[in-house]
């Protein structure tokens, strides 16, 4: 059954009058999308999508895919305002809403007044009512909203991004803002951007040649973060569970689908919490934020789901999906996900017939970090489902993840999604001081630095846990885009930082 929309009467001015009526009498199109037709009187406003015939607009306000369809009466409208109403034309139209004699919509606009908020040149317009490619969207990040498929992309995110917090608001977890600036490296990989107010070209140095930070800002070496983990440790160990959601940052050349310098990470992180809670909780997190999507977003999954269809009728058969987009999610809400080690992992690839045929770029053998074509394989290929894979061999795994028994292994643990390979990273932390301590003398991690991290261990330690997922990535997977520029409003990447 149609939703119930109320509207508010006025009565009608002269055919093309300038309109006084207030700009918060507006309703917005997906609501009158949704509503039974009686003659009410309205006011929208939205762009222009299509003008055809010199009597039908297709306007669209961002609030949905679907245009309504304004409808002006031949001859009741002057012919120097239909030529300024032109593809991307803001306009503001008020008039009656009665039931639709068109296909594919059942209710339509007819205009009493038009007014043209703002104009916009057909000849210099980039986005002409065509298709585009994915690459040239890019170039015209600032303009690409206005896309349905950027349109669906964006509304997804919000509306994952509302669900993230949703879900640890209802778990009872702390949001803590943890720094954007930090004198950190979390991951001890040196892959950072750094901050500093000292001349560049010409940085005050000590007596060996290095840059002086005492005369900078901060009084030290400061960078953008890459994680807010170590820092969420700190409030776990206080408020029991706690939850980031957050810019990072990494200085990494890749020019990949896959990577952006600049992404948004929701890193929780619980304080007497082992591996497998670790882990059932982030099952839990990944469904319950799909699950959100489809009965709120069922409109924009449609829409992508048909476009990737269309997308996968180029392909050869033997590459094409097994599920499409709806029916893919679905399954993911529906079934457990698969639960391996590390090393049965390995085993899998070694005993795969890609492996046998020497189709992985990569080399396989235990002690590797496996590479996105191996994630892949294993969830595409052989379980067919998101994998959870634990006890990674400690050589590739960072400092503060908790030491097995074997002396090889860490309590670790990733999810690999279908379609994009790794999508969450989290591990136990090693909670016990004198084992910590030891690592990070291997690893060549000053204890002084993070003596502030160690004093959580020294003074009340508690066996805790955590985990990272990068929101960019879910948002791939939740949309089924293959580019992580294309889920990101403006993608920082090498040498682009454009708007």
């Amino acid at each position: 059954m149609r939703a119930a929309v109320i509207f508010a009467a006025f009565a009608a001015p002269p055919a093309c009058a300038i309109s006084t009526t207030m700009f918060n009498t507006r309703i917005k199109i997906k609501d009158v999308l949704a509503t039974e037709p009686a003659e009410q009187q309205v006011t929208v406003m939205g762009w222009v999508r299509t003008f055809r015939n010199n009597q039908f607009v297709a306007l669209n306000d961002g609030s949905t895919n679907q245009n309504l369809q304004v409808v002006l009466t031949l001859g009741e409208f002057p012919d120097d305002l239909l030529r300024r109403i032109t593809t991307s034309a803001s306009l503001k139209v008020s008039g009656t809403l009665v039931p639709s004699l068109g296909k594919g919509q059942q209710v339509e606009l007819k205009a009493v007044t038009v007014d043209i908020l703002g104009e916009s040149d057909p000849e210099k317009y980039p986005l002409q009512p065509k298709k585009h490619s994915l690459e040239f969207l890019r170039e015209k990040a600032h303009l690409r909203f206005r896309t349905n498929t950027f349109g669906s992309v964006f509304r997804i995110r919000h509306s994952l991004a509302f669900a993230v917090h949703q879900f640890f608001h209802n778990k009872g977890f702390l949001y803590l803002h943890t720094p954007i600036i930090t004198a950190s490296d979390a991951e001890g990989a040196g892959e950072t951007f750094h901050v500093s107010t000292l001349p560049a070209g010409n940085p005050p140095r000590n007596e060996d040649g290095s840059i002086n930070y005492a005369e900078d800002f901060f009084g030290r070496a400061t960078n953008l973060t890459v994680s807010g983990q170590l820092e969420g440790e700190l409030g776990a160990t206080a408020f029991g569970e706690i939850y980031t959601f957050g810019p990072t940052f990494r200085a990494e050349n890749s020019n990949t689908a896959r990577h952006l310098a600049e992404f948004w990470m929701i890193e929780p992180e619980m304080a007497f919490c082992d591996l497998e809670d670790n882990a059932n909780l982030a099952e839990e997190f990944i469904q319950y934020l799909i699950r959100f999507v489809m009965e709120n977003n069922a409109d924009d999954l449609e829409f992508l789901r048909t476009r990737l269809l269309d997308e996968e009728k180029m392909k050869p058969q033997a590459e094409r999906s097994d599920l499409d987009l709806v029916q893919k999610l679905q399954f993911v809400v529906d079934n457990k996900f698969e639960r391996i080690t590390y090393t049965e992992a390995i085993d899998i690839l070694l005993q795969s017939s890609h492996y046998k045929k020497k189709k992985f770029q990569y080399d396989v053998k235990w002690g590797i970090d496996m590479q996105s074509e191996h994630e892949r394989y294993l969830v595409e290929r052989h379980f067919k489902k998101p994998v959870i894979v634990t006890g990674y061999p400690k050589e590739i795994k960072a400092f503060y993840m908790r030491q097995n028994e074997d002396g090889k292994t860490v309590a670790a643990m990733d999810i690999l999604a279908p379609g994009i390979g790794e999508i969450v990273g989290g591990s136990q932390r090693e909670e016990r001081l004198d084992r910590l301590e030891t690592r990070m003398g291997e690893m060549g991690i000053p204890t002084e630095e993070l003596w502030w991290y160690l004093d959580t261990r020294r003074f009340g330690t508690v066996p805790h846990a955590g985990f990272g997922l990068g929101f960019e990535r879910m948002v791939q997977f939740v949309t089924g885009m293959g580019n992580i520029r294309d889920v990101i409003a403006f993608p920082r990447t090498p040498k682009n930082a454009e708007f």
